[in-house]
């Protein structure tokens, strides 16, 4: 106690600021990695530290010296297991939430109109279509069950991807930072027994992801066209293209207040 308050007594602005900057990076690796297989080998890296106090302190020496060896090359094992977490933190700390600016609205309304354009396109020939928009959760382990693509977001692309001869239209395509990552990926099924049952597959599976990350998804219904944006367990209804990009602004640019109206009656796919 008294080291604690001999701490205390001393510390300094910059030590507080330091302590801060720390926080803030540290929280925004483990939201970035929450939900992903990232998470599962965090876990394992701390079981082996847990193991290597073990070692230490009943003196099993060989285990002791395989994990001392491990961790001294701990600093690149980090960088290569977590490399699309890390990357996705620099990109983080140079766009709009960490450093409060705004840059590449202009970049982002591009993709906005691209997916608006190819939502129209697939809503008037009926068309079913799952579209998931990455943000801060990371879904590595979802974007992993599907198709690698790496591709810049294009109306004609995610059009000719939904078509039903299209070998990756059974799935969601899903989108981070401009780039369509992956197509014909699994989602997972909500296991909300309220929801109503005039739910098909496709949008089940959009509030399923809605409800384990804060991923904004688009769902274009195949019986009947419509288009709805599912966002925090939240099905809205979109009436027409300028509703569309206003849900779709405010949910990834997070730029107005828009009434949260709840859909209901949604067609069974």
């Amino acid at each position: 106690m008294q080291q604690l308050a001999y701490l205390l007594a001393n510390i300094r602005m910059n030590d507080l600021i330091d302590i801060a900057l720390v926080s803030i990076i540290i929280y925004r690796f483990f939201v970035l990695i929450q939900g992903t297989r990232a998470y599962q080998m965090l876990i394992g890296i701390l079981s082996l530290t847990g193991m290597w106090w073990l070692s230490s302190s009943y003196e099993l020496y060989s285990l002791n010296w395989l994990l001392q060896n491990f961790f001294d090359y701990l600093f690149i094992i980090v960088i290569v297991l977590f490399q699309d977490q890390i990357r996705a933190t620099l990109v983080t700390l140079a766009g709009t939430k960490l450093l409060g600016t705004r840059g590449g609205k202009s970049k982002f309304d591009q993709q906005i109109e691209e997916v608006v354009a190819a939502s129209n396109a697939l809503s008037r020939e009926r068309t079913g279509a799952l579209m998931v928009f990455e943000k801060n959760h990371g879904l590595l382990n979802y974007s992993t069950t599907g198709t690698r693509l790496d591709c810049r977001v294009h109306s004609d692309i995610i059009y000719s991807i939904f078509q039903t001869k299209s070998p990756l239209h059974d799935g969601a395509i899903i989108i981070y930072n401009g780039i369509i990552q992956s197509a014909g990926c699994f989602l997972p099924l909500s296991k909300n027994v309220e929801i109503d049952r005039h739910f098909g597959t496709r949008h089940r599976a959009a509030l399923g992801i809605s409800e384990v990350s804060d991923a904004v998804v688009l769902i274009v219904s195949e019986e009947t066209g419509k288009i709805n944006i599912c966002y925090n367990g939240v099905f809205h209804p979109m009436e027409n293209d300028q509703e569309l990009r206003r849900y779709l602004r405010k949910f990834l640019l997070e730029i107005d207040r828009l009434p949260v109206v709840e859909a209901m009656g949604v067609s069974n796919e």
